[in-house]
């Protein structure tokens, strides 16, 4: 596997003061210098713990950050993600961008999850009815990764997780988008560690292969979207692909690591266009398609985020203060790729809707 900035360094003493944390960017001469001889563009958002996949969404006129929550848990990197060994989550939260971040309790963990054994990875959350969901991938006794649901009456939690994954679910990194007409969505896979090829058939197939189907001449494999029932606890329909379509019409095919899907779905709405956006993974780029509905098909646009600082790339998009943010992570704090650090910048559009390319680095 390849790996940017193969290096590992020394966890930050303390993780640097709390002081330091703040969402703004930063000049260079204010910035640490990254391993690649620059500066980076943005500081993380907080030091005292190790989070990484942001899922940002602003409830009840406040920003909410819903991170998967890193630890050591003395695991070597492999290419199934082994190393990203994360039992539980921990919400951040902040009036405004830049503003004081604060890190919420144990919102759920591993032990509270009936079904679960590990790997409590990228979550998401949504909000409907008086009601805060908490969605989650993790390992179930077998081994085979399903997708949970947690209930809470505050954004923060503590959450309450259903006794059973939700009905039909399977892989990663659910993504929920809520329509203007309220209809709620589930986006969700990633291959690889993520598993998406192991159900490729319709069935989890334990002797599929590690990685993806190896069919570089076909169609990639696709992340999934489904509908989600009124209780937001059930798909309303069987999941469908995503499909993501070339300049030429034609599907993206597996062997164009540089534009096909690898994980880290976000739907992001702005005016009618739809815009679906992932991780290219061992490529490390945050790509976009555009679409005219949730369902697609997309049209793939390019890149929007070059390769941070560290192995995995994941991300949100979130509108606030009349300006749109990316939120992302890197490793700057720990030089570990399982040990990261959220981060958020601003994201801009040109004038034909296409997204500017964000440089996590500064000279």
């Amino acid at each position: 596997m390849r790996r940017l900035f193969g290096f590992t360094l020394p966890v930050v003493g303390a993780l640097m003061a709390a002081g330091a944390a703040t969402a703004q960017d930063k000049p260079a001469d204010q910035n640490p210098v990254a391993l690649n001889g620059k500066h980076f563009l943005s500081q993380p958002l907080v030091t005292e713990i190790y989070t990484a996949d942001p899922s940002a969404h602003v409830f009840d006129g406040k920003i909410y950050v819903y991170p998967s929550h890193d630890i050591d848990a003395g695991i070597p990197d492999d290419d199934l993600g082994s190393q990203y060994a994360m039992r539980d989550y921990r919400v951040l939260s902040m009036d405004a961008i830049g503003g004081k971040v604060t890190i919420g309790g144990v919102a759920l963990s591993v032990e509270q999850v009936p079904w679960a054994k590990e790997f409590m990875w990228a979550p998401d959350a949504a909000y409907k009815n008086g009601t805060y969901y908490l969605y989650f991938p993790a390992k179930d006794k077998k081994g085979v990764f399903h997708i949970g649901v947690a209930t809470s009456d505050k954004p923060v939690g503590p959450f309450k997780a259903e006794a059973k994954p939700i009905p039909g679910s399977f892989s990663i990194d659910p993504a929920v988008f809520t329509d203007a007409d309220g209809s709620s969505y589930m986006y969700f896979g990633g291959i690889w560690g993520g598993q998406l090829q192991k159900w490729a058939k319709g069935h989890y197939d334990a002797g599929v292969g590690d990685t993806d189907l190896k069919q570089d001449d076909k169609p990639a494999l696709s992340a999934k979207v489904a509908k989600l029932s009124p209780d937001m606890k059930t798909f309303a329909e069987k999941p469908r692909d995503v499909v993501i379509l070339g300049q030429d019409g034609k599907p993206l095919l597996g062997g164009d690591h540089e534009r096909r899907f690898f994980e880290a779905s976000w739907m992001y709405k702005r005016g009618g266009t739809y815009y679906f956006t992932y991780s290219t993974g061992d490529t490390h780029f945050l790509a976009y398609a555009t679409g005219d509905n949730p369902y697609g098909p997309f049209k793939y646009q390019g890149h929007f985020l070059l390769p941070v600082q560290g192995w995995t790339t994941h991300h949100s998009i979130v509108d606030w203060g009349g300006k749109t943010w990316l939120f992302y992570a890197d490793n700057q704090l720990s030089g570990k790729n399982h040990l990261r650090n959220v981060k958020v910048t601003e994201l801009h559009f040109n004038a034909d809707s296409s997204i500017q390319t964000v440089d996590p680095f500064v000279p």
